[in-house]
């Protein structure tokens, strides 16, 4: 049985609540005109991301997604970095030139966001067969969406993972749309994790709106997974309370089916459970919170006040060197 001290249940919360602070205030820019392009929010999906990601090892890799900045905050990534290149700013960690699905940090283990549905996961494939020959003892962790469960680079990939057993988590975040297209009318299975037989691995569906029950299978899994080498297919049913992307008029589905999810909002979730369970005073609750606020305001403003990248720099770091 898997145990959560103190320190990993304020830490989920802090982790949850960095990203939903992050991405109001990124909604907010783009409102306000400052962040250009498209965007897709990770609001309301906090607990996927929080729960799975600290149940790693700091030495275990990740793969994100176009809805990338809730992995990449839960993986360490500098909030005012994130931001800065949100804005297209010479500070971001891009140099303000990939924007919101291009982040990534090697050093944290963050192989990168991925504009492409699905292309993170033959990259996870890939790193997971380089961690085997190397001998590291990482796990790689590989989020994808719903959508990406049609596209043949999902059934290659967990084809290819379990007859070469390969150290490698795969996530479904699976919050009902494909952009507009509900999974109830793509799919003719009523859960995603079933597809896992297919390959002859391990599948479940847990609830992604429970981010201690994400984090104690996720423990469970990763020690499978590290041990045996062999891969497992995890989908979370959760739901993200925003469009798609910043152009999306949200006409496939109603506001009492948005409200209805709001209900089981992970974040509100957790901070129950941490009174219930005197885990932590409200006064601590309290003080996280104002925190967290503080920190994601001096993000902004760290981006705001960040310069733009020189236009004499514009070809810097597009081609590759050959020696």
């Amino acid at each position: 049985m898997v145990k959560i001290d103190k320190k990993t249940n304020l830490e989920l919360y802090r982790q949850m609540l960095t990203i939903r602070y992050f991405e109001e205030q990124v909604d907010k820019a783009y409102m306000e005109g400052k962040i250009h392009g498209t965007g897709h929010l990770y609001i309301g999906m906090e607990g996927v991301a929080a729960g799975a990601i600290l149940a790693l090892d700091k030495k275990d890799v990740i793969t994100s997604t176009h809805r990338g900045h809730g992995h990449c905050i839960a993986k360490g990534a500098d909030t005012s970095l994130m931001m800065a290149e949100l804005l297209g700013k010479a500070t971001g960690y891009c140099k303000g030139k990939g924007g919101s699905m291009h982040i990534a940090d090697i050093n944290l283990g963050n192989l990168g966001a991925n504009g492409i549905v699905g292309g993170g996961i033959a990259i996870a494939t890939g790193a997971a067969l380089a961690i085997k020959q190397q001998k590291t003892g990482q796990i790689v962790m590989c989020f994808f969406g719903d959508g990406a469960t049609n596209q043949g680079v999902f059934h290659e990939s967990l084809n290819m993972a379990s007859i070469w057993d390969l150290p490698v988590l795969y996530i479904i975040e699976n919050n009902l749309y494909g952009m507009g297209f509900p999974v109830s009318k793509a799919v003719n299975i009523k859960k995603l994790s079933r597809r896992a037989c297919s390959y002859g691995m391990e599948g479940l569906t847990i609830d992604g709106n429970d981010a201690v029950g994400i984090y104690k299978t996720c423990k469970k899994l990763i020690k499978k997974v590290r041990e045996e080498s062999k891969p497992i297919l995890l989908e979370c049913l959760s739901y993200r309370y925003k469009g798609h992307s910043r152009m999306d008029a949200e006409r496939y589905r109603t506001k009492k089916e948005i409200e209805k999810w709001k209900s089981k909002d992970s974040i509100i979730r957790h901070k129950k459970y941490l009174l219930d369970n005197k885990v932590a005073t409200k006064e601590e609750i309290r003080a996280m919170e104002d925190s967290v606020k503080k920190t994601i305001e001096k993000a902004r403003e760290f981006a705001l006040s960040s310069p733009y990248p020189d236009k004499g720099q514009a070809l810097e770091d597009v081609y590759a060197k050959i020696n």
